[in-house]
Formats: structure tokens, sequence, C-alpha cells
């Protein structure tokens, strides 16, 4: 694991001629649902954008990047608005059936749930999904390394363009990070530099 780890880097150009599989598409997606998220609640969803009027599209707003149009795949991270009551019924109702348990019994969850999300701003909630959703995408890097499949995470995008374009305005959705996956160019140069990263007695701290 160390070594794909090693492997990795934000691949800046990718090989338009090199497609990952619908296979192994299929793995990464599962990852992402997969990853941990705080209670289990999966406060965001991500997009698969495949279509290419849509990828040049959202290329204009991402300051020209080619990674938007040139790699495989394109997935957009979007965090949940404001998770409401609703929300929390919904989620208590999937536990329910997915466990085959009676949804009574997770009254008290449910309630406790809602008494911790209903004390915080919508903005702080906000903020918050987008963590869950930025764990989602870790766990997306290192599968894919792990696949030797390259991953770009990108915040250089207009996420209200984004947001626009892709129809998520009103939907209780918002773009907050995007991923680049496919395979690098060899005409890269930047996956021969030397991984950058401080000495581990100095980035870990045991007390």
């Amino acid at each position: 694991m160390i070594n794909s780890l090693k492997w990795r880097y934000a691949t800046k150009k990718f090989d338009v001629s090199k497609k990952v599989s619908v296979a192994d598409l299929a793995v990464l997606k599962e990852a992402v649902s997969l990853t941990a998220s705080s209670f289990g609640l999966q406060p965001y969803k991500v997009i698969d954008v495949q279509n290419p009027e849509l990828r040049e599209k959202l290329k204009e707003v991402s300051f020209g990047q080619p990674q938007v149009t040139d790699a495989s795949s394109l997935f957009v991270f979007c965090a949940n608005d404001d998770l409401t009551d609703t929300h929390i019924d919904e989620f208590l109702e999937l536990t329910a059936a997915t466990q085959k348990i009676d949804v009574a019994l997770l009254t008290g969850y449910g309630d406790f749930l809602k008494g911790a999300f209903g004390s915080r701003t919508v903005a702080d909630k906000h903020n918050w999904a987008a963590r869950q959703a930025y764990i989602g995408l870790g766990n997306l890097l290192t599968t894919a390394a792990s696949m030797r499949i390259d991953v770009c995470p990108m915040e250089g995008f207009d996420p209200s363009q984004y947001n626009e374009i892709l129809g998520l305005t009103g939907t209780g959705y918002a773009a907050v990070v995007i991923a680049t996956i496919g395979y690098r160019s060899p005409d890269d140069e930047t996956q021969h530099n030397v991984k950058v990263r401080k000495p581990l007695d100095e980035f870990f701290q045991t007390v």
C-alpha cells in the first residue's frame, strides 16, 4: 500500500487514449460509497460527469484546466446544503430496511441526531457535509492508487458555475471538490518530481 501511495501524484496531463474500464470505475464508486462518514449519514453525493459537452462547459469554469476534459472520468463531490429532520428520517428508514429491524427502535437515535443538528446553522451543516465529502475523496485517491489508476483532486473551479451547469442549484446540494480520473500521459513531467513531504518525526508528535 505504501508503494502505491508513493506512486500516486496529482496528475496534470492525462492520456486521452486510455479509458478506465466500467468494472474498475464501479470499484472506485463502491469504495467511495463505503467510506466512513459521521453517524453514517453520507451527507453528500457524487456526480459522474461523462457527457463531453458538459465536460467542455465545466472546463471553461475550471480555469481551462485540461484534466477536466482529458481524463477518462470526472467526479464532482457535492455536499448537502442543509441536513434536515427529513434527511435524518430517510436515513433511519434506510437503516431499518437494510438491517431488517423496526424503525421504531431507532426513534431515540433519531431524536439525538435531530437535536445535534438542529442547533447548528445551515452554513455549519454545509461545512460539516463538505468535510465528509473530502473523506470520500481521500478514499478514492487511495483505492485508485492501489489499482494504478491516476486521480487529480481539484479545487480550482467556480462552484457556483458548476452548480448551475450541473443543475444543482435549488436541489439541496452544492459542488465542493472534483476529481479527474484516468491514466497519466507519458508526457506529464510532473510524474517524475520527487514527492515532497515533511519528515515523519516532524509531522507526527507523540505525547
